[in-house]
């Protein structure tokens, strides 16, 4: 079967599913991104989550790294406060612990030149942590995602570990991530819409490929100087606070597409 051909069927079968996540449809904050997405030909989104905090309760015998073992006591895709927290860990008996979990898109690419376009404008938008992978059937797919995560386990075997006051300032962390994440989703949308405006230019007249074939962010980037780097998509300012922010000791979780 043609590849073109077999990946828009993919993509039919993809976006005809309903959806079993537990919300049931998709965040607020990824919409206009997924819409974007799934609108071009060479892309469409398997699974998604605009970035969450939530509070895990597991069994008594020790911290288990699955989500699917424990109950969920809270999860909120906006900024949470204490008294949430505190109500949600009056319910715990084992041992619960807060997250903080930032964007995570999954995104099916027609053809592998499609995803290094994708994984470029993520890389440069914050999210450092984003990969492709290209299975034995052609599948390419791209995992667009950031290390600025948070895990901090609060009690055991139900008996509350911290203070009201740590959980406090653990809340205040966990909300500036995720405004932070909120800003790198609005970066990243803005700058794969313009990544995918003058693609669209690109193939309308292909001689301009010669000219671009220089510039493709997957070859050795020229050292430029501030005036040259005007109207990139990501500023000097910004790849510091995405350096800082970024810790490539802390993991990551994949969602899988029943999330």
């Amino acid at each position: 079967m043609d590849h073109t051909a077999e990946f828009r069927r993919w993509k039919a079968q993809c976006l005809s599913k309903a959806d079993l996540s537990r919300k049931g449809s998709v965040d607020e904050d990824v919409v206009e991104f997924v819409q974007l997405l799934n609108e071009r030909e060479q892309y469409f989104t398997t699974s998604s989550c605009a970035g969450r905090i939530i509070l895990l309760d597991g069994g008594i015998n020790g911290f288990e790294v699955q989500k699917q073992n424990r109950c969920w006591l809270l999860v909120t895709h906006k900024p949470c406060v204490k008294d949430d927290v505190m109500a949600a860990l009056k319910k715990a008996t084992g041992d619960a612990i807060l997250k903080f979990e930032p964007l995570v898109l999954h995104v099916q690419c027609r053809q592998l030149l499609d995803a290094q376009i994708l994984h470029s404008v993520a890389i440069d938008s914050g999210f450092r942590n984003s990969g492709i992978t290209v299975g034995k059937r052609g599948k390419t797919m791209l995992a667009v995602r950031s290390t600025h995560g948070l895990e901090v386990p609060l009690s055991n075997k139900g008996k509350l570990m911290v203070t009201e006051e740590y959980i406090d300032f653990l809340l205040k962390i966990a909300n500036q991530k995720m405004e932070e994440n909120k800003k790198r989703i609005e970066r990243f949308y803005n700058c794969l819409q313009r990544a995918l405006e003058k693609e669209t230019i690109t193939n309308l007249h292909p001689k301009e490929k010669i000219k671009d074939k220089n510039n493709s962010s997957y070859t050795r980037k020229k050292k430029r100087n501030p005036e040259e780097a005007h109207g990139k998509c990501l500023t000097e300012e910004n790849d510091k606070e995405c350096e800082n922010d970024d810790d490539p000791g802390i993991s990551v979780s994949i969602f899988p597409e029943d999330y």
